[in-house]
């Protein structure tokens, strides 16, 4: 399990579209999102019942701002090494510019837990030094209290 790091967000109040997670690959260490889990806690009765896509997308140019950089951390304790890549959450200014491409696209129900695992043939490698963004692409409702955690491999 060595290389594997999460990056995570807990309690964050989302009320407009954002890139919930932004991460750019390390100069000689390719990186892949082997998946993450989304949840809420305040959309609990059927009337806040909403569908909201969300959409993976690589290639841009200019990084997001308005979030914040946690520290990944590795998935095996004995790991001391630090994650070469970078990430940042829940920028509400979107990463641009670019040639930028959509890998894949998908609506979730926020009533319940969002869990994503890519298969090795779905996982896309993020060559180093490229940007990569798991996008908030629909704006909620009201204000939702979000919890994320990301999976992303470090190649190298």
């Amino acid at each position: 399990m060595s290389g594997i790091y999460t990056v995570q967000f807990n309690g964050v109040a989302v009320t407009a579209q954002q890139d919930l997670l932004e991460l750019v690959a390390a100069a000689g260490k390719p990186c892949v999102l082997l998946g993450f889990t989304l949840s809420q806690t305040t959309e609990l009765g059927d009337a806040a019942e909403e569908q909201l896509l969300l959409q993976l997308k690589s290639g841009q140019t200019t990084s997001g701002s308005g979030g914040s950089a946690p520290t990944p951390v590795a998935t095996d304790t004995s790991n001391t090494v630090a994650a070469g890549f970078t990430a940042e959450v829940n920028n509400t200014t979107k990463a641009s510019a670019g040639t930028i491409v959509t890998h894949w696209s998908e609506s979730w129900n926020v009533r319940m837990e969002k869990v994503v695992t890519f298969t090795q043939e779905q996982q896309i490698l993020m060559a180093a030094g490229r940007r990569a963004t798991l996008e908030l692409a629909s704006t909620p409702g009201d204000s939702i209290t979000m919890n994320a955690t990301f999976w992303v491999q470090e190649i190298g």
